[in-house]
Order: structure tokens, then C-alpha cells, then sequence
């Protein structure tokens, strides 16, 4: 599988740029229009995109490089080859969401009002985000076998993509791809009829999402590492406790418009 879709010659463009690329654009383009739903002026939404996406960006490979310092210490100009892949979605969601907070509350609109449009947007573009790791050959799991793939009925394509270094790979990130889609589906819907309570929406997400990367972390090879601890696994666990508490918080305070 070759992870460069265009070779121009004096430069690549990279298959993991081009679905990082579409899940902006789609994800974007449904918060948009769930945001004209709710009465939230465009304007406020495109200048929110305009600061988030690169500070989640720049969280995501810091968490990302942070964690694998002992390389990149001494490999200091592969900090910013993110083509090549290395971008973590807790670094990511962390930094956004704290940008996120401080511009609501800047503009004095309610936090989880806007975050409660923004998982949908964020759940599907991340569904899309992880074929990107598919051509780079990455966020696979451990070793497998060739009938073991095939038992799973899965497309030639995908079984040839997990063939690497003449060693066959549980394709870890489809299962996450898949999660999220499903994750996607119900938040849509769950959010149409739970829109006059903020925080639902975003506590729902951070429990599907939180559960999903759990499982599927425990069967990668390639997880950030705290010691024996899988991080990923251990920020899961937080977030799915706060997605409970959050959806708690919501009924209780029963928040309508």
C-alpha cells in the first residue's frame, strides 16, 4: 500500500493529508448546517474553525511527540513531518476543547451548546480520519493470518493493505472506523431529539467514543505507552466517567433554550 496518493516530483501529496482533508470538509460542513439550525450565526462557527482546527492540530502531534520523545529528541525534524502520520485524538480533543471553552466564553454562548453540535461533526471526521492510518500502515493490531482475514469477510484491498513486511495485521483501525460511524448514526439522532438538554449530546459521545477506544486499544501494537499503562486506554476510562457525569449534570439542570 502506498501512502502517497499524488507524486509531483518536488513534492507528495500523502493519503493521510487527503482524508484528513475530507473529514474537515464533511465533518465541518455538517456542523455548519446543525448550527444554522440552532440560530448560531455562521460567522461564530467559521472563526471557531478557524482557530480550533490548528490548535487541535498542534495538540494532537504534541501529545503525539511528547510520547515518543525518546525518538524524536534525538530526530528533531520529524516533529513536523505529520504526513507521515503521528497525531493523537486525545491530544487533539483536549486542546480544542479547551479553546472551544475559552471562546464561548468569550462570546458568552453556552459551552456545551456548541460542543453538542460539534461531536457530530467530530465523531464522523474522526470515522473518516482513520483511513488515513490505513495507507500509512498504521493503528493496526497485532500479527494474524491470511484465513484468519479472510473469515472476516473483509475486501481484497483492505486484506492486501494489512499485508506488511510479509506479515498479515488485524486491521484495528476499521474497527474503530466502523465504531465511530455507528457512534456517528446514533449521536445524529439522539442529538434531533435531545437538543434542548446541552451536554447530552457531548456526554453520549465521550461515553460510545470512550468505550470503543478501550476495546480497540487493547489490541493495537502501537499505543502510547505510561509505563505498562496504555494512555489511550487510561484516558478513556476518564472520559467515559465525565461522559456519564456530564449527561447527569444535563438532566439535572434540564437546560432548555
Amino acid at each position: 500500500m502506498n501512502p502517497i496518493m499524488i507524486d509531483l516530483g518536488i513534492f507528495q501529496i500523502y493519503w493521510y493529508s487527503f482524508f484528513l482533508l475530507i473529514a474537515f470538509i464533511i465533518g465541518g460542513s455538517l456542523i455548519l448546517k446543525q448550527a444554522k439550525k440552532k440560530n448560531i450565526k455562521e460567522d461564530f462557527i467559521i472563526n471557531l474553525f478557524f482557530y480550533t482546527i490548528p490548535i487541535a492540530f498542534i495538540g494532537a502531534r504534541l501529545y503525539y511527540v511528547i510520547f515518543n520523545w525518546n525518538y524524536y529528541s534525538a530526530n528533531l525534524i520529524d516533529i513536523f513531518k505529520i504526513w507521515e502520520g503521528g497525531l493523537a485524538i486525545h491530544g487533539g480533543v483536549l486542546f480544542g476543547f479547551l479553546f472551544v471553552w475559552y471562546y464561548t466564553k468569550k462570546h458568552n454562548i453556552s459551552l456545551w451548546k456548541i460542543t453538542d453540535i460539534l461531536v457530530i461533526g467530530l465523531i464522523l471526521g474522526q470515522a473518516i480520519g482513520r483511513w488515513g492510518n490505513f495507507f500509512n500502515r498504521e493503528a493496526h493490531g497485532a500479527v494474524t493470518t491470511l484465513s484468519h482475514l479472510q473469515d472476516l469477510h473483509l475486501p481484497n484491498f483492505i486484506i492486501n493493505g494489512m499485508y506488511i513486511d510479509s506479515t498479515y495485521y488485524i486491521p484495528t483501525f476499521l474497527y474503530e472506523s466502523i465504531w465511530n460511524f455507528i457512534g456517528f448514526v446514533i449521536l445524529y439522532f439522539f442529538y434531533r431529539k435531545n437538543n434542548h438538554k446541552f451536554g447530552k449530546t457531548s456526554g453520549l459521545y465521550l461515553i460510545w467514543y470512550g468505550i470503543g477506544r478501550f476495546i480497540i486499544e487493547g489490541m493495537r501494537t502501537d499505543s502510547l505507552m505510561l509505563g505498562n499503562i496504555r494512555m489511550a486506554q487510561l484516558v478513556s476510562i476518564v472520559t467515559l466517567i465525565f461522559g456519564i457525569i456530564l449527561i447527569i449534570y444535563s438532566n439535572r439542570r434540564n437546560v432548555n433554550e
